[in-house]
């Protein structure tokens, strides 16, 4: 029997020191969640800069993201590319739409949602905006990659994407490398006085259940050291 508990011991000890690293774990990513969520929430809460500015930016750090920016230029309307998304339950499509630069540069502007019956830039006319516009919005970093295994394959011969590949829409939208500003702008709301697209796509809403998930397991390691400990106690009270 006493091989017994302590065979129990050992796993007590062992079980006990994994959910405690676990909870030590999610703490630390309680403090890098906030740090980040902090981060963004400073950005987002910024003046908006000329775009200029955030180039510089992303040129000194390869990190634009979130930063409120401007630029002024004309949407080819023509070469709109559609990132498959929803937004308050309706399923759809953010239209994202090059906007040539006074330089000739292309910057690619995520100008909103649209209804997936609204698509085709024929149902939507109005908000098809001509002549010079002065664009405001959120910077975004391109991805680099699939955010995960499971987001279907890009159709750029569509013109259809679900995920925010920059090279793969600006490649569809027959503009070249040298031509083209290195992230996105993302249009806030109030963007297109004549309809559709509904500008404000950037919704920051990071989960934060970090300390929950501590909690868990440290919850968890007490409850093994307290019915570990009975079973031990009970087992050298039967064998005294």
């Amino acid at each position: 029997m006493r091989r017994s508990r302590l065979l129990l011991a050992i796993a007590v000890v062992a079980a006990t020191t994994v959910l405690c690293a676990l909870g030590v774990w999610q703490l630390r990513r309680l403090a890098w969640k906030e740090a980040l969520i902090a981060t963004i929430e400073a950005r987002i809460s910024a003046p908006a800069r000329p775009l200029a500015e955030i180039e510089t930016r992303w040129r000194e750090t390869g990190d634009a993201d979130y930063f409120p920016a401007w630029a002024v230029g004309t949407f080819r309307h023509e070469n709109e590319q559609y990132f498959y998304t929803t937004r308050k339950g309706a399923v759809g499509w953010d239209v994202f739409a090059p906007l040539e630069l006074a330089d000739g540069r292309i910057l690619m502007v995520n100008r909103g949602f649209v209804p997936d019956a609204r698509r085709d830039p024929s149902t939507r006319q109005v908000g098809q905006l001509s002549g010079e516009q002065r664009v405001e919005g959120l910077a975004r970093n391109p991805l680099s990659e699939k955010p995960n295994p499971f987001v279907p394959d890009n159709e750029p011969a569509n013109r259809t994407f679900f995920w925010r590949n920059l090279a793969a829409m600006a490649a569809a939208a027959k503009i070249e490398d040298n031509d083209l500003v290195p992230f996105f702008l993302d249009a806030g709301d109030s963007q297109n006085p004549g309809g559709l697209p509904v500008g404000g796509s950037t919704i920051v809403d990071l989960p934060n259940n970090h300390l929950l998930y501590a909690v868990t397991w440290f919850g968890l390691a007490a409850c093994c050291v307290g019915v570990g400990g009975a079973l031990l106690l009970r087992g050298a009270r039967r064998d005294s």
